[in-house]
């Protein structure tokens, strides 16, 4: 009888051992300290990081710039669509709005009342969409140089803060060809688009940290913007809705900071947009909501620092 003979059994192979961990060498440590070395990309303190932004300053302006340039260097018209973006959506906005559904109506000044909405209204939305992109899209810089990732979203903000300056400059003019005189609130421009400014850099922190982890964000964000814009108050006089809206409702729209900013230009370029037409405590707001979310923001990105540019 023929028998089958099993092979023979290999041998055990013994586990791996894993060698533990060295603690650190405290010598080393002290060594370190006593030089002031740090880890490489490690998170500084907030006031330390703070000043190192700051003494990146020249650095964040010469970025902006060339960003800025760059960006209508293949156009054919160059920086002038700076201009004719805004312009051209205001004529759209107007066709629909103004003339086919007749939202003007009751407004004295439509024309710069829509065209100052949209003209404010796109410097946030602009900065919120170039800040979602802000880190993800300089991937390289930020994986080659070791500077406060900061001053890229910080950056972005100064680009459309300079695209927003040449637009004033033809608002101005529409302001004028439409009869509305200079008067001495023209002067509130300039703390409304401060408080705008540094709200809008908040936003665009907090959005770069999350478009940094969650790429899929800036596909989000247009429409998440648009919503934002229709509930602003750009086309339409949005106190026609709030008027006969329940209380909490109407509370939450006029706190909105979008319409807060976009109602204090008004009343800054428009003779016609009285004290009384803005949201109750209208500069407490906008000055709240500066801090807010300029503050918020920072922080909210400094936490990840050490993050970014890694996985």
């Amino acid at each position: 009888m023929s028998q089958t003979l099993a092979p023979p059994a290999r041998p055990a192979e013994a586990s791996p051992v894993v060698p533990a961990a060295a603690p650190p060498d405290p010598g080393l440590q002290a060594l370190a300290e006593r030089y002031g070395l740090t880890v490489s990309g490690a998170r500084p303190p907030l006031r330390e990081y703070t000043r190192r932004l700051w003494a990146r300053r020249h650095f964040i302006a010469s970025f902006a710039t060339a960003r800025l340039t760059a960006t209508y260097t293949t156009a054919r018209l160059g920086q002038l669509w700076q201009v004719m973006t805004p312009l051209l959506n205001a004529g759209v906005y107007y066709l629909i709005f103004g003339m086919l559904l007749h939202t003007n109506r009751g407004i004295p000044d439509f024309i710069p009342f829509l065209c100052t909405g949209i003209f404010v209204f796109t410097f946030t939305q602009s900065t919120v969409l170039a800040g979602t992109r802000a880190v993800s899209g300089s991937i390289g810089l930020v994986r080659a140089l070791h500077f406060p990732r900061a001053a890229l979203p910080v950056a972005h903000t100064l680009i459309q803060l300079q695209q927003l300056i040449c637009s004033m400059g033809v608002l101005a003019a529409i302001v004028l060809i439409c009869g509305v005189p200079v008067t001495w609130h023209w002067l509130l421009m300039i703390p409304a688009l401060l408080l705008q400014s540094v709200f809008n850099t908040g936003l665009a922190l907090a959005m770069a940290r999350i478009g940094a982890k969650t790429t899929d964000t800036a596909q989000l964000m247009p429409f998440v913007l648009r919503t934002w814009m229709y509930v602003s108050g750009v086309f339409y006089n949005l106190s026609t809705f709030t008027s006969s809206a329940p209380h909490l409702v109407s509370v939450a729209l006029n706190c909105n900071p979008a319409l807060i900013y976009i109602d204090l230009m008004r009343y800054a370029l428009i003779d016609t947009v009285r004290a009384q037409d803005l949201p109750p405590h209208v500069w407490p707001l906008a000055l709240g909501w500066a801090l807010l979310a300029g503050t918020a923001g920072y922080v909210f990105f400094w936490k990840a620092e050490e993050e970014y540019g890694r996985g």
